[in-house]
């Protein structure tokens, strides 16, 4: 199972302050020495943490890949064609919110998603949309075409202590996808606690891991806090 390790907060902390540390890109080295497989990064509308310049940088430095996170917004979508990251994966953007909250629409906004999609895969870019682990979201998203899902694991998160429906809702959701021809990715609110059952679903790919990774780093540095990371999901995935 890959792991790519979101480093937006290392840009939170910066902007902070609105100075030039802690630099996301040198700690992109960083992780990728502790053994991601790759590096997420949302490039906001807003650019509320990370900015032009850091995604510039990491998309000639990284060695493994970059998973451009972003909205299907003009300005953004001539970004990634530009950049032409390894993955971008297409997510929802609200001003007011602190996190991504939920899935996307991909019903109601199916023709400005498909078009977005259709220049990302001209560009040569892997596209994924990021969605709500629901039925109909689900057979929404494969009917634009994307290579992959991102299920948003945020309601799992939030209930993984009260019982499984919600890893059930996640499982049926990979299962699903996977049999519409999609590779299935997951990710939101995931932690060292709660990472294990979801790193064993068979049918998820990838983990995207960011908050709870960079929390850790505060305390022990980043290179232990992604061994220790990738250490729970290989010791999950091993025991499915």
């Amino acid at each position: 199972m890959r792991l790519y390790v979101n480093i937006d907060h290392a840009a939170t902390v910066r902007q902070a302050r609105r100075t030039d540390e802690p630099d996301p890109v040198r700690l992109a080295v960083l992780v990728e020495q502790a053994g991601a497989d790759g590096i997420t990064v949302h490039l906001r509308e807003d650019r509320r943490h990370v900015q032009d310049r850091d995604v510039e940088l990491l998309a000639r430095t990284v060695r493994t890949v970059v998973n451009l996170e972003l909205a299907a917004a003009e300005e953004i979508v001539a970004i990634a064609e530009r950049l032409r990251p390894h993955q971008a994966t297409l997510v929802p953007e609200r001003r007011e919110e602190i996190t991504t909250e939920g899935g996307l629409d991909c019903v109601g906004g199916a023709a400005r998603l498909r078009t977005a999609l259709g220049r990302l895969t001209a560009a040569g870019v892997r596209t994924s949309l990021f969605i709500s682990p629901d039925p109909p979201a689900v057979a929404a998203a494969a009917a634009l075409g994307p290579v992959a899902v991102e299920l948003h694991t945020g309601r799992y998160a939030e209930s993984w202590r009260r019982g499984d429906a919600a890893l059930a809702e996640l499982a049926a959701a990979a299962r699903q996808a996977k049999a519409l021809g999609l590779a299935v990715h997951a990710g939101h609110g995931l932690t060292y606690e709660n990472v294990g059952p979801v790193a064993a679903l068979g049918d998820v790919e990838e983990l995207n891991i960011g908050h709870s990774i960079i929390s850790r780093a505060v305390f022990v540095g980043i290179e232990r806090a992604v061994r220790e990371m990738r250490e729970r999901i290989d010791r999950a995935r091993a025991a499915s």
